[in-house]
């Protein structure tokens, strides 16, 4: 531990420099080094109390409020180093701890401490991921990583493709535009003035980026179509093929169906096999969104839930989620190699030449949208390395394991009744019904309900001590979502949150 004595000494030194005084402006390595240990404390104390169970998950305060605690603002003239290191202080002290044992309150949650050694270290590298020659470490770790991914999906790796996206969305939007380009390459110079009228299906609970990208590639959100799902959140093959029959009669194209493995809010799995049996039947493009669920396939007891990815075209897969890398994490993989190149190269004289002394296939730059491109890759692979395939099955299955007995539990606590009956993942919904409205009629307790969960969500964030999430659903009042996806949880932290609930619940007026 510090002195006194060597704090002070250190906070003359830094209030008397400023940034153009340090590293790599001036060759002053003592104040560089002092600068860069005082951030490393700020950052060290941050992560000891967010696992401490007994700190809190957030201060919370109003936006107004909010402004007035800490100073945002851009001043004309260079801060000195000692305020830089005071303001970070701040920002973590006044944000929210998601890595707190007992936030539940989203699907990427949680801290894993090699992967955040692993993003230290690119942050320091800050190198670009468009060719060889400028990324020949990364560019190798990338593929050595979705070799492992699409052998996981369970492709021939020596024939795959793929990319790491910024976000599942992106990743989603790759699919469906390779799909658009393996039918009609002629759109992406063209555009789709010489193409039919296209339309895609995905289910009614799948994430929203689907639709996003439909109406972004200038087919329309109005020709992406919902399917409806069934009493546990999974596509109805049924409704799916009767519904592309019916495009095709009204002169529509089908090209494109995306399944969910693992939907935002319930978790569902939807039936893999029998969709890949009707994307076959009608020639068309077969994408799977594993965002939130393709972790489960290195977990050889549950990925059974993910039966026929790999008779998918492509496949959506963040390891920021279920793997627990840090935000953000996600690729999209692709059965067949080459489409990606085909669809998204620009050939940009100043990046991508041809006759660079190695082999420029390794230039993955020119398959992305994007140019610059961030590294994501060495924090998913440093981490993957500290646990290797055992180790991911055992995070995976005590995760689930976890999710089976905090549905035990709330069965058989009164005044909670789930959604689904049987989660068959890491999403719980379920409603708190506080014991003085129980006796009320149904439409009264209904009515009720829309304003529970709001009220004790609220009454967390004013304690401090645990963050789940809530929201309505069709004609469903507000519920609970709980999400268990920090590799930290214990079965004491479900059980706290239980007799929270239960707590702030029965205290509302």
């Amino acid at each position: 531990m510090s002195s006194p004595v060597k704090d002070e000494q250190s906070d003359a030194m830094l209030e008397a420099l400023i940034a153009k005084e340090i590293l790599p402006q001036s060759g002053n390595w003592e104040g560089t080094e002092e600068f860069l240990n005082r951030v490393v404390q700020v950052l060290l104390k941050y992560i000891k109390d967010q696992n401490d169970r007994d700190q809190k998950i957030l201060e919370f305060h109003h936006p107004d409020k909010m402004q007035m605690l800490i100073d945002l603002s851009i001043p004309e003239q260079p801060e000195n180093l000692l305020k830089l290191v005071k303001s970070c202080e701040d920002v973590l002290r006044l944000g929210v701890r998601t890595g707190h044992p007992r936030f539940f309150n989203q699907i990427s949650c949680g801290l894993d401490l090699v992967s955040m050694a692993g993003e230290w270290l690119t942050a320091t590298a800050n190198t670009n991921m468009f060719t060889y020659e400028i990324a020949p470490v990364f560019i190798l770790m990338e593929k050595s990583v979705m070799t492992r991914m699409w052998e996981a999906v369970g492709w021939d790796p020596e024939k795959a493709d793929g990319i790491f996206a910024p976000g599942g969305a992106i990743a989603n939007l790759y699919a469906m535009n390779a799909a658009r380009h393996q039918l009609w390459p002629r759109s992406k110079h063209l555009g789709m003035k010489d193409i039919p009228t296209l339309c895609c299906f995905t289910s009614e609970d799948s994430h929203y980026s689907i639709k996003s990208a439909s109406a972004v590639l200038g087919i329309g959100a109005d020709h992406c179509f919902n399917i409806p799902t069934d009493k546990n959140g999974k596509m109805i093959p049924e409704a799916l093929e009767a519904k592309i029959i019916e495009s095709k009669k009204e002169g529509l194209t089908p090209f494109f169906v995306c399944c969910t493995a693992g939907t935002t809010v319930y978790g569902a799995f939807d039936p893999l096999e029998r969709v890949a049996n009707i994307c076959e039947r009608h020639k068309l493009w077969f994408h799977v969104d594993a965002a939130w669920g393709g972790g489960m396939l290195l977990s050889p007891e549950h990925r059974y839930k993910l039966a026929g990815v790999e008779r998918a075209n492509s496949v959506t897969w963040n390891p920021h989620k279920l793997m627990g890398a840090l935000l953000q994490c996600s690729a999209c993989l692709f059965r067949q190699d080459g489409l990606l190149f085909q669809c998204n190269q620009a050939s940009a004289d100043y990046l991508f030449q041809q006759d660079k002394p190695y082999d420029v296939s390794y230039d993955t730059g020119d398959k992305a949208i994007q140019c610059g491109r961030h590294n994501d890759v060495f924090k998913l692979w440093l981490m993957w390395k500290s646990k290797g395939m055992e180790g991911y099955r055992q995070q995976i299955n005590k995760l689930m394991d976890l999710s089976a007995y905090f549905t035990r539990r709330i069965k058989e606590t009164e005044g909670f009744e789930l959604i689904i009956e049987n989660p068959e993942f890491l999403n719980i919904c379920f409603w708190y019904v506080p014991s003085k409205i129980r006796n009320l009629e149904p439409a009264e307790i209904k009515a009720r309900l829309e304003k529970i969960a709001p009220k004790i969500k609220a009454g967390m964030m004013q304690r401090g001590t645990t963050m789940v999430g809530y929201q309505p659903d069709k004609q469903r009042p507000n519920f609970f979502r709980m999400i268990i996806s920090n590799q930290a949880i214990t079965r004491e932290d479900l059980d706290f949150l239980i007799k929270e609930i239960v707590d702030i619940g029965e205290s509302l007026e």
